[in-house]
């Protein structure tokens, strides 16, 4: 049944737009580093002027940077749905965007295009949240799952990268608390500004 009505829906124009916001928590010492990868990202994403190209190339690369630091995942969760107009699945990108750059300093450092060396000498964060909004066409049966468990969110992950190469994507957004190095989030408002997580 559902085979005919998405040929149906072929022959009518209409599609079906995924959109998901996962979470993933990484604790210790060594996450530093991903804060460089990120924010890189970021700065890709702006000199492009939101090429959406660019920004699944940046995706890619942050997704293979968790993938490389999974030992430090803590937890994890997601949401998102399936919907079949896209100006709703617009709307619903936005209304996470939003809900996403509130998050305690989660906000991209872009200003300064270089890391001071200063900076190299500063506290580095325990925490560290990555929050990454997408849209996509189509189906993605990996993220329209629960993700708080280790291998759903290593799946989730890869299927990430595979809809940026099957240029499936249409809205690509990434926010990280803290946003630079030096700043740190704390346990307390780890609980505080991301309750939905869930130890994996």
């Amino acid at each position: 049944m559902s085979s005919w009505r998405d040929r149906f829906n072929q022959f009518t124009g209409r599609s079906r737009f995924v959109v998901c916001r996962i979470f993933i928590h990484l604790a210790g010492d060594e996450v530093a580093p991903l804060l460089g990868v990120l924010n890189q990202a970021g700065r890709d994403a702006i000199a492009s002027e939101g090429d959406l190209h660019t920004l699944g190339e940046g995706l890619v690369e942050i997704c293979q940077s968790l993938l490389q630091y999974q030992t430090y995942w803590r937890s994890a969760a997601n949401e998102g749905d399936a919907i079949r107009d896209e100006g709703e699945a617009g709307d619903y990108v936005n209304e996470l965007f939003t809900d996403s750059a509130q998050r305690y300093l989660s906000a991209p450092e872009l200003e300064s295009a270089e890391t001071s060396p200063d900076e190299l000498t500063l506290p580095v964060t325990q925490n560290l949240v990555v929050m990454i909004t997408i849209a996509a066409e189509g189906e993605a049966p990996e993220l329209e799952t629960d993700l708080a468990d280790l291998r759903a969110l290593q799946a989730g992950l890869k299927a990430i990268i595979n809809l940026h190469y099957q240029e499936r994507l249409r809205a690509v957004q990434v926010h990280f608390s803290p946003s630079r190095l030096g700043d740190e989030l704390s346990t307390d408002q780890l609980i505080e500004f991301f309750p939905e997580l869930i130890p994996l």
